[in-house]
């Protein structure tokens, strides 16, 4: 899959980021069911620090955009992240 087509170029390291961070939820006391919720959470608040520090917020047509954003490609670098996990759980899973 070609994921800079939809992820930014800058925001492709949130995907290992965003991996590393799950590994450790994974072995904390928080239930798996929550991961991925705080996973995503995670992935918008860096991705909309990305976007507030490299963007020019003058207008609300602006901070509008830049909300956008943020939430969009925090939603798609957690999505990869998780895609990522599953690949490598089901890989190693025996059947």
């Amino acid at each position: 899959m070609d994921y800079l087509k939809y992820i930014k170029a800058e925001l492709l390291i949130l995907v290992p980021v965003l991996y590393i961070i799950g590994l450790g939820l994974k072995k904390s006391k928080l239930a798996d069911k929550w991961i991925p919720l705080a996973l995503g959470i995670t992935g918008i608040i860096l991705s909309a620090v990305w976007v507030v520090a490299t963007s020019p917020i003058a207008t609300m047509q602006d901070a509008a955009a830049a909300l956008f954003t943020a939430l969009t490609q925090g939603i798609l670098a957690t999505g990869a992240s998780v895609y990522a996990s599953q690949l490598h759980i089901q890989a190693h899973k025996e059947e």
